[in-house]
């Protein structure tokens, strides 16, 4: 009798099993990475991006985005603007020298898909959405996202003035596995 046993509990430990596995990818990101900004008064990239992607199309709820911008990876095309916004009355990159991006939730969307999460710069944390699509090329893929960052709502500068207080952000993010 409890021979008889051993291959219901080994069908029953399999067939448990299929529902804990996690296929979800772990992406590199990869060379050619663009942060662009843009806004009356400064645009430019930031050129050092780092971070952890997790992602499953299939599967969105298991996904995970820990992603982290250096701020003094800023480039305006302009030293002294570059200079400027480093500096403590802008970016304070010697006090805050990264922008982070934390993702809780990763869902599909009619047009793509969506990472909720927290954004912290200059010391501010905010819930923060990233609208973005994916798009997968054989082994690799590409992650791209469009949207906009209130710069005063993270005490980035004063408000008004001749710089923008929304800034257009255009991401595009090669990966890897």
């Amino acid at each position: 009798m409890k021979k008889a046993l051993y291959p219901f509990a080994f069908a029953i430990v399999l067939l448990a099993s299929a529902f804990t596995f996690v296929s979800s990818q772990n992406w590199k990101i990869a060379e050619g990475y663009s942060v662009k900004f843009s806004g009356s008064g400064a645009n430019g990239i930031f050129k050092d991006l780092k971070g952890q992607v997790v992602f499953d199309e299939k599967n969105p709820a298991a996904s995970k985005f820990d992603v982290t911008i250096a701020v003094n990876s800023i480039n305006t095309g302009n030293g002294l603007k570059n200079t400027h916004a480093k500096g403590s009355k802008w970016f304070d990159a010697s006090k805050y020298p990264v922008i982070h991006f934390v993702s809780s939730k990763v869902t599909k969307t009619a047009t793509g898909y969506d990472a909720q999460g927290e954004l912290e710069m200059h010391g501010v944390k905010k819930p923060f959405t990233i609208p973005f699509t994916f798009a997968k090329n054989g082994s690799g893929g590409t992650f791209t996202g469009n949207f906009d960052v209130n710069r005063v709502d993270f005490g980035i500068g004063d408000a008004g003035g001749r710089v923008d207080d929304v800034f257009k952000l255009q991401v595009t993010v090669p990966v890897t596995q």
